[in-house]
């Protein structure tokens, strides 16, 4: 596989309290050793928790809020599962239009496990091929979605992955994609 230099392009992590912190570190690295700027973005200033599955793992120091920012200094994004994480993203407007930003912009987003639950409520998957941790799957098809059970799916720029077992697959396919940039069919 060859190698893709991301130096120059900042990479979104949009994720608040809640989120699997496997699933934001495991990018987090790989996207910063392939030369990329990395930001977490958030609902609230300050720190936010990380989760082992049901336990609380470690708080990570919020780069900038999702009201401060705009999906146009960056040139991708990735959605980190865990339940509670994507839940409540959904339910904040400022995070759902940031996500649905990136769509309208043709840039390439990664979510993975249940973050796709926040593409379903920015109206981004119909029509696409999808992958997520099993629970999210109805939710997936409900809104239009075509649900494969595959370690990583990419659709026009959309990298989507089940869980913590896929890492490497999806780590490495976001790089692609990043390093790849604007996608003509990745549209609202």
């Amino acid at each position: 596989m060859a190698k893709h230099d991301l130096s120059g392009k900042r990479i979104a992590f949009l994720a608040t309290d809640g989120f699997e912190q496997v699933e934001l570190t495991a990018p987090w690295e790989a996207i910063r050793k392939a030369g990329a700027e990395v930001v977490l973005v958030s609902l609230k200033k300050g720190e936010i928790q990380g989760m082992n599955h049901d336990e609380k793992a470690d708080r990570f120091a919020v780069d900038e809020t999702v009201d401060d920012v705009s999906a146009e200094s960056f040139q991708g994004l990735v959605l980190p599962g865990g339940v509670a994480n994507p839940d409540t993203l959904r339910t904040n407007e400022d995070a759902v239009q940031f996500v649905r930003d990136f769509f309208k912009q043709h840039k390439p987003v990664a979510a993975i496990c249940h973050g796709p639950w926040t593409l379903i409520e920015a109206g981004v998957v119909e029509g696409r091929q999808v992958t997520s941790w099993p629970s999210v799957k109805t939710d997936l098809i409900n809104a239009g979605a075509k649900w494969v059970d595959k370690e990583c799916v990419c659709d026009s720029g959309l990298v989507t992955s089940r869980n913590p077992g896929d890492l490497d697959a999806f780590c490495a396919k976001a790089i692609e994609e990043f390093a790849e940039g604007k996608h003509a069919k990745q549209t609202v």
